[in-house]
């Protein structure tokens, strides 16, 4: 894909993730292969008023690259000047957040409340988009309501006001994330503008991948909660692309190894504290499936520092391996 002057070796995306797609959790996913990352959404209000917990969520590394950072805002003008203000930082891409279904951001006339309001989002592109050297591009629903399938119009907006791209997630606002994404309105969205289309929405396996390419056209996949506990989906994905073989999933051993280095760079990049409590919800979800993983996640929940994480875990692997020999 080619994204303004930003070239992506590749078409498997990282989708941003609130409380998800911090830097640890990129890094995992790029070394896998992820090949375009998205951090999670940073409040352009947020760094106007240098807001303390912005800075992390600005934080890009080297190795990571080429990042979407994804700001949310409604005013053209704040936008378009925070945007400005942080663009010598080492991201690739701004994108814009019209996607968001939280009632703390909707309810502001943000995220995904945007889609209601075509000329506002007329001028928010225009606005970036003529101040920023960097491209700007855009991530949208369906529509807000069932009745507003209005993704491919809003597509046609974001091109037009001068946007390099635009992610559509097949669902509306009003499902969250319920039901089924609705890929059609993908192959829509990518029959009315030229600008690349990045398609989103139950993307959980490398079938599913390939499915989305063939039905919608879309020039790449971005895959969001499928990948929350399993990285390895960016190379099973890949794989599976050129040889039409899925790789088998890791083992028990390297299941546990990227945990317990996921948590180490959790509490590296967090602290102690916040770190091992963020990792709780990942090690649920790395857990999914396995045997006995309800009674892990409880033990895990009441772990204090890294060294018990650490033991509870390699017991765990030990205890897998036995019953599988």
């Amino acid at each position: 894909m080619q994204i303004g002057n930003v070239k992506i070796n590749g078409n498997l995306v990282l989708g941003p993730m609130a409380g998800v797609t911090d830097l640890p959790f990129r890094m995992l996913c790029k070394e896998q292969g992820a090949d375009l990352i998205y951090t999670e959404m940073v409040s352009a209000k947020g760094i106007m008023y240098n807001n303390k917990n912005t800075e992390a969520l600005l934080q890009v590394q080297e190795e990571e690259r080429p990042v979407a950072l994804q700001l949310f805002g409604s005013d053209p003008k704040i936008m378009s000047e925070q945007a400005k203000r942080i663009e010598h930082r080492n991201f690739d891409i701004v994108d814009i957040n019209m996607g968001c279904p939280v009632p703390k951001v909707v309810n502001n006339g943000e995220g995904s409340a945007l889609m209601k309001n075509p000329e506002l989002i007329g001028e928010i592109v225009s606005a970036m988009s003529n101040i920023l050297e960097k491209p700007v591009t855009v991530k949208i629903r369906k529509g807000f309501g069932a009745q507003d399938a209005n993704a491919p119009e809003i597509a046609k907006i974001v091109e037009q006001s001068g946007g390099a791209a635009v992610a559509v997630h097949g669902r509306t606002r009003e499902q969250y994330y319920s039901g089924q994404a609705d890929w059609d309105i993908i192959r829509k969205v990518k029959e009315a503008v030229r600008i690349p289309v990045i398609g989103n929405g139950d993307l959980f396996t490398p079938q599913d991948a390939e499915r989305m390419l063939k039905e919608t056209g879309c020039d790449g996949v971005m895959f969001a909660r499928g990948v929350r506990g399993n990285p390895w989906l960016f190379h099973q994905t890949k794989v599976y692309l050129e040889t039409g073989v899925v790789p088998e999933k890791p083992s028990i051993h390297e299941l546990i190894d990227t945990i317990i280095r996921h948590a180490d760079m959790q509490i590296a990049f967090k602290g102690e504290y916040l770190g091992l409590r963020e990792m709780r919800k990942h090690v649920a979800w790395y857990m999914t499936g396995y045997p006995s993983s309800a009674k892990l996640r409880g033990q895990i929940n009441e772990m204090e520092d890294m060294d018990s994480l650490k033991r509870l875990l390699e017991d765990y692997a030990r205890k897998i391996e036995g019953r599988e020999s």
